[in-house]
């Protein structure tokens, strides 16, 4: 099993890679965000050891990085202990664990064995409908190969149409899902949002494949006449 040790505490480094070489693991260490971008690009590993911390960069960039460049191996995030919005941020980037720092050798090796037993994780599936992609694992969103920049919300309420194209979707379920209880179900939270969706989906495109259903809510359209499509 190959390591990559991504830690910019040359002591530390070398105790982890001292310690995984104990229990027969081969290790690659990385010292800077653009190094530890390129060895994990270059070189297929089993699990990724990755520091939030590093010259150049952080761990969060590298490991959205890594995904975005499709590299898949199991990603074990090393966060101080009280950073709860850079273990938050690590997990949204598509890591798979995190291990508070002071850690101790022996839960280290538990989790790697954890995630090694999982396997290999596969590419998210994309979501297809039409010429409108989306990529549930980097989060990114196109339409006819060009980009488009959502915010946060725009892209759950993408998601979520995207998730059941060719259905209508009341304005209450799609606040059930996308929002929270907080919402009243009467609120035009939800057409203030799908209008939003519209000048970045649609318009720029010359399309209309945000319908509004009359009475009852919104419904996502397939214009090539299909329906979502996943591909791995």
């Amino acid at each position: 099993m190959r390591v990559l040790v991504v830690e910019d505490q040359i002591k530390m480094a070398e105790l982890l890679k001292r310690g995984l070489q104990g229990e027969g693991y081969a290790v690659d260490l990385a010292h800077t965000a653009s190094e530890a971008l390129w060895l994990g690009t270059e070189n297929p590993y089993d699990v990724v050891l990755l520091d939030i911390m590093l010259p150049g960069g952080s761990g969060i960039e590298v490991c959205r990085g890594l995904r975005e460049a499709g590299r898949w191996a199991p990603v074990i995030m090393l966060t101080a202990r009280d950073a709860v919005d850079d273990r938050v941020a690590g997990l949204d980037a598509g890591a798979d664990d995190y291990l508070p720092k002071p850690f101790s050798f022996a839960e280290l090796l538990a989790r790697m064995r954890a995630l090694l037993r999982r396997g290999q994780p596969q590419r998210p599936s994309l979501l297809n409908v039409g010429d409108l992609v989306l990529d549930p694992g980097t989060q990114q969103v196109t339409r006819a190969g060009a980009p488009i920049e959502l915010t946060a919300k725009e892209y759950s309420l993408l998601e979520y149409f995207m998730r059941h194209p060719g259905q209508v979707l009341s304005r209450t379920r799609l606040i059930e899902h996308v929002w929270d209880i907080a919402y009243e179900s009467d609120s035009n939270v939800v057409d203030v949002y799908v209008s939003y969706l519209r000048n970045k989906i649609d318009r720029p495109f010359g399309r209309e494949s945000l319908e509004t259903v009359r009475g009852a809510g919104y419904m996502l359209l397939d214009e090539a006449g299909g329906t979502v499509a996943h591909k791995g």
